[in-house]
C-alpha cells in the first residue's frame, strides 16, 4: 500500500451496488471531504470495512446488514478522486490490512 493509501482502488461503473463483505453493523454513513460518500462496517474480529467516493448511500448509522447487502451506490465523489471507482480499504484492530488478501479474485 502507498503511503497514506490504505486501501485498493477498484474500476467500477457509476451505479453500481456497492456490497458489504460481510455481516455487520453500520458505523459512519456520511459525507467526506476527500473521500466523498463514505460508508463503514464493522464486523466480528475487529473488522472494519470502508468504502469510499459513492454517488449514494443506501445505508444508515446503526443499520445492521449482512454479507453482499447492498450498502451504497458507486460514483465519483470527494476531493480525491480521478473517476468513477470504489475505495475499499479494510482494517482490523485498528490496522490496516491489505484488502486483496482477504477477498477473492482481487
Amino acid at each position: 500500500m502507498a503511503t497514506g493509501h490504505y486501501g485498493i482502488d477498484v474500476a467500477v461503473s457509476e451505479g453500481d451496488y456497492v456490497r458489504s463483505v460481510g455481516d455487520g453493523y453500520v458505523v459512519w454513513a456520511d459525507w467526506a471531504q476527500d473521500g466523498g460518500y463514505t460508508i463503514a462496517v464493522q464486523h466480528a474480529g475487529g473488522y472494519l470495512s470502508v468504502y469510499k467516493h459513492n454517488k449514494r448511500l443506501l445505508k444508515q448509522l446503526g443499520d445492521r446488514v449482512t454479507a453482499q447487502e447492498p450498502v451504497a451506490v458507486t460514483g465519483n465523489t470527494g476531493a480525491v478522486t480521478t473517476g468513477p471507482h470504489l475505495h475499499f480499504e479494510l482494517w482490523q484492530n485498528g490496522l490496516a490490512q491489505g484488502p486483496d488478501a482477504y477477498i477473492a479474485g482481487w
